[in-house]
């Protein structure tokens, strides 16, 4: 269990953030209320979303790298 105060908690918090809002990019009703806003607050959903989808690829290696961390090292 990772505690949120800790390094480890930040980074596994914040490439959670990324998936999640870059999953709810792929649902239309959840995309138009949540993501419609570019800037301010509710910007910041809209921009993990698209840190999530143009960068996939490094998202998905974090997520598996950090999961082999926790599992094994930690």
């Amino acid at each position: 269990m990772t505690n949120v105060y800790s390094f480890d908690g930040i980074l596994v918090f914040g490439l959670l953030f990324i998936c999640t809002c870059a999953y709810l990019k792929k649902v239309p009703r959840l995309n138009s209320w949540l993501l419609s806003e570019k800037r301010g607050l509710w910007g910041v959903f809209y921009k993990a979303a698209v840190i999530g989808t143009r960068l996939h690829i490094a998202v998905a290696v974090s997520c598996m790298s950090m999961a082999f961390y926790l599992v094994f090292l930690k």
